[in-house]
C-alpha cells in the first residue's frame, strides 16, 4: 500500500507557515474539555506535556523512572543545533535542511525536515528563557561548535552536559505545570498497551511498577514519547532501561513501524573491556572539533600497541594514519557519524585497531593541547575528559583516547504524517519514537533538536487540528474496549510470570545483541540476514520454553518488566533483519556489503528504494505486511554522498 506523508502543496520554505494557518484550532474554553496522555518525559515529552498544559488542556504524564529528570535525554553530551548564523559563517535555514536531508543520505521527508531547520531557531530562544546555560563567547552572544556533517558552527552546547540542561529547563516547564494542577504525573508507571476505540487511541494500559496493579488511563488522544530501540542490541550507549515496548505493544495495535533497520552507530565511544558491561559509554562527537583520530599505518606497529610494548606517544608521526583527514580532506574529523564509524571498523578489520583488543582507533588531542593550551581544552571538554579518567584510568590530556563505534541512535520508528500521527487515529510518536526527520543516519546535534521541535512547537498545532475535528466527546474507561485490552495485558503479565526455566532474560538479551551486532550492525549481507533470521526465531521459541521470570506480578519486579522488554527486543530484531534484507541497497547507517561504491562508500538504489518502509502487523508470526511512502524530492538534487 502507498501511504501519504500529508506533507502540504506549496513552496518548502512556505509549506509549515501556511499549514499552521489552515489547521483547525480549538479556543481556549474549550481546551479543559480535552484529556491528553503523554507517555515518557524526556526532552519530547516534558515538553509535549508542559505546552499542552500551558495551552489548557488536561494532562496525564507517565513515566517508568521514579522522576521525569531521569529521561535519558539527559545523558546527551555535545548540543543542539540551530541556524541562527551568529557566527556569520554561511549558515541558514536551507543549509541546515540541506545538510540533514545529505546526511540522512537522502532518505528522510523533506517537509518535516525544512520544518525542523525552521523551528531550530525558535528552540534556542525558549531554552535560554528557561535560563538554559549555554556556553557563551567573550562578548556575551551564545557559542556555537562545529558536529560532523556540517561546515558551519551551529552547534550550541552547555559544556558536555546540553541535553542534562535542556531536560531541566523542560523539566521546569513541566512542574509548573504540575503544581498547576494541569499535569497529572505517574512516576513508575510502565505502559504496556494501547486501547483502540472505534479506530482511533483512546487510552494507555498500564502497570505501576511499585504494586504491580495493571490499570486503564483515557484520554482524546495519546503521545507516545518513549525513545528509540538501540537496546536491542542489549551493549549501546542507551541507558539500561531504555526500551521499545510502547512503540511495540501499539505497532501490534496497528501502528506502522518504519525503517526500523535504519541504527546509528556512534564512532566516538569508550571500548567494550569484556562481558561483564552492560552498556557503553559515549565521548561527545564535540571531541572530533579538536581530536584527531588516527592508528598505526602497519599492523606491526598495531600489535606492540596492542601488546603494550609500546605506547601511542612513541609511534612517529611518519607511521600514523590520520585516515578520516587522509580520506576526507574537505571535513576531514567531522565527517558524519556514518562514515567516521566505518572507517574506524576497517582499521580494526585491517589489524590496526589499538588497545588490548584491537577494537579501537585513537582520538588524540596533543595537537590542540600544544596549539590551545591544556586549559582552554580543559574548559571546553573538562567533564568528559573527567569521565574517561574514571572509567578507563587513563589520562587523555597526556595520551590519546581510545574510541570504537557503539549503538547510540535509531532513525527508525513508528510511522508517522506531517501532524507527527501515526496510523492509529488519534496517536502520536514525537522524538527518536518516530522515524521522520533523519533519515538513514542523524548528524549530530540533531536529536534534542528534534525532541523539543516535536514538543514545543509542532504538536501544539496538529493535536488541536485533530481534537477540533473530533470534539470534546467525554472519553472514560468505561468502554469494552478498555477491559478488553486491560485483559490482555493482565493474560501477557501471566504468560511471562509462568515461565519457570533454567535461562535468565538478561542472557536472552545478550544472545540477541551478539546475533544483532554480528549480521545487523555496522556491515550487513544478504547471507548474515538470513542466518540471523534463523537464529532469532530460534532464540525466540527457546524463550518462551526455557526462560525464567523471578517472583510474581504483585510487587516491585525487575525480573518481570526486563522479561516483557527483552520478548519485545526479540520480535522487534527479527523485523529490522527483515527491513535490512529487503533494503538492498546501503544508505546511511544501513550498509549492505553488495552495495557500495569503489571507493567503499555506501551505494544508494534511488530508482528501487527511495521510499520509507512502513511495516504492519498482520498476527503473532505472521510475515508483516511492507507499506511504502514514496519520498519525492523537490528542492535537493538526489547525488551520491561526498565529503571529500
Amino acid at each position: 500500500m502507498s501511504l501519504d506523508g500529508k506533507v502540504p502543496q506549496g513552496p518548502l520554505a512556505d509549506k509549515w507557515s501556511k499549514y499552521k494557518f489552515d489547521l483547525k484550532l480549538v479556543n481556549p474554553a474549550n481546551k479543559r474539555k480535552y484529556d491528553i496522555i503523554v507517555v515518557g518525559t524526556g526532552l519530547a515529552g516534558a515538553s509535549a506535556a508542559a505546552s499542552l498544559a500551558e495551552l489548557g488542556y488536561n494532562v496525564k504524564a507517565f513515566c517508568f523512572q521514579d522522576s521525569p529528570r531521569r529521561a535519558h535525554s539527559i545523558a546527551a553530551q555535545g548540543g543542539i543545533n540551530a541556524a541562527k548564523n551568529y557566527q556569520n559563517d554561511g549558515d541558514s535555514v536551507f543549509r541546515l535542511f540541506y545538510d540533514t536531508i545529505k546526511g540522512g543520505d537522502y532518505r528522510a521527508r523533506e517537509g518535516n525536515v525544512h520544518r525542523l531547520a525552521e523551528v531550530s531557531v525558535n528552540i534556542i530562544d525558549q531554552c535560554v528563557a528557561q535560563g538554559v546555560p549555554f556556553a557563551r563567547e567573550y562578548g556575551g552572544l551564545l557559542d556555537n561548535r562545529s558536529f560532523g556533517g556540517s561546515q558551519v558552527s551551529r552547534t550550541f552546547y552547555a559544556r558536555g552536559q546540553t541535553g542534562q540542561q535542556l531536560l531541566l529547563g523542560a523539566y521546569s516547564a513541566l512542574n509548573r505545570q504540575i503544581n498547576a494542577g494541569k499535569v497529572k504525573m505517574y512516576t513508575r508507571h510502565e505502559m504496556l498497551d494501547v486501547v483502540v476505540v472505534d479506530g482511533h487511541a483512546k487510552g494507555i494500559v498500564t502497570r505501576n511498577m511499585i504494586t504491580g496493579e495493571i490499570d486503564t488511563h483515557a484520554g482524546h488522544a495519546v503521545l507516545l514519547c518513549t525513545g528509540g530501540y538501540g537496546n536491542v542490541f542489549y551493549l549501546s550507549t542507551n541507558a539500561i532501561g531504555s526500551n521499545v515496548t510502547a512503540a511495540w505493544r501499539a505497532h501490534k495495535r496497528g501502528a506502522y513501524f518504519a525503517n526500523p533497520c535504519y541504527t546509528q552507530i556512534h564512532p566516538t565511544c569508550i571500548p567494550v573491556t569484556g562481558d561483564h558491561q552492560s552498556k557503553l559509554t559515549l565521548m561527545s562527537e564535540s571531541l572530533r572539533n579538536d581530536g584527531r583520530v588516527w592508528a598505526p599505518k602497519t599492523v606491526e606497529i598495531a600489535e606492540k600497541l596492542q601488546k603494550k610494548q609500546i605506547t601511542a606517544a612513541q609511534v612517529a608521526e611518519e607511521d600514523r594514519d590520520y585516515f578520516l583527514e587522509r580520506k576526507y580532506p574537505a571535513f576531514g574529523n567531522l565527517v558524519p557519524r556514518d562514515v567516521a564509524s566505518r572507517n574506524a571498523k576497517e582499521m580494526a578489520d585491517e589489524g590496526r585497531g589499538v588497545g588490548a583488543s584491537g577494537l579501537a582507533v585513537y582520538l588524540d588531542f596533543a595537537d590542540a593541547i600544544k596549539r590551545l593550551g591544556e586549559d582552554t581544552v580543559r574548559a571546553k571538554y573538562g567533564n568528559l575528559f573527567d569521565m574517561y579518567i574514571q572509567i578507563t584510568d587513563e589520562n587523555p590530556y597526556k595520551e590519546p583516547m581510545r574510541i570504537y563505534p557503539a549503538v547510540h541512535y535509531t532513525m527508525g520508528g513508528l510511522w508517522v504524517d506531517y501532524n507527527l500521527m501515526t496510523s492509529i487515529p488519534g496517536l502520536y510518536a514525537l522524538g527518536e519514537c518516530n522515524f521522520s526527520d533523519h533519515g538513514a543516519n542523524r548528524l549530530g546535534a540533531s536529536a534534542l533538536m528534534q525532541g523539543l521541535s516535536d514538543g514545543y512547537f509542532v504538536i501544539p498545532y496538529t493535536l488541536g487540528d485533530y481534537l477540533a475535528k473530533i470534539g470534546p466527546k467525554k472519553v472514560d474507561t468505561s468502554h469494552p474496549a478498555f477491559a478488553k485490552t486491560k485483559q490482555d495485558v493482565l493474560d501477557h503479565v501471566n504468560k511471562l510470570i509462568s515461565l519457570k526455566g533454567t535461562k535468565t532474560t538478561n542472557e536472552y538479551h545478550r544472545e540477541l545483541g551478539h546475533i544483532m551486532w554480528e549480521y545487523c550492525g555496522m556491515a550487513r549481507t544478504e547471507e548474515g540476514l538470513k542466518k540471523a533470521k534463523g537464529m532469532i526465531q530460534a532464540l525466540k521459541a527457546d524463550f518462551w520454553k526455557n526462560a525464567i521470570i523471578l517472583g510474581k506480578n504483585e510487587e516491585v519486579n525487575a525480573s518481570l518488566e526486563r522479561g516483557g522488554r527483552v520478548a519485545d527486543f526479540i520480535e522487534l530484531g527479527e523485523l529490522m533483519v527483515d527491513d535490512a534484507l529487503m533494503r538492498r541497497e546501503s544508505c546511511g547507517g544501513h550498509f549492505r556489503l553488495e552495495s557500495q561504491t569503489p571507493d567503499g562508500e555506501a551505494l544508494r538504489d534511488d530508482e528501487n528504494f527511495a521510499f520509507v518502509a512502513a511495516w504492519e502487523f498482520m498476527g503473532e508470526n505472521q510475515p508483516e505486511k511492507l507499506n511504502k511512502e514514496e519520498l519525492v524530492f523537490e528542492a535537493v538534487h538526489l547525488s551520491q554522498r561526498n565529503y571529500a
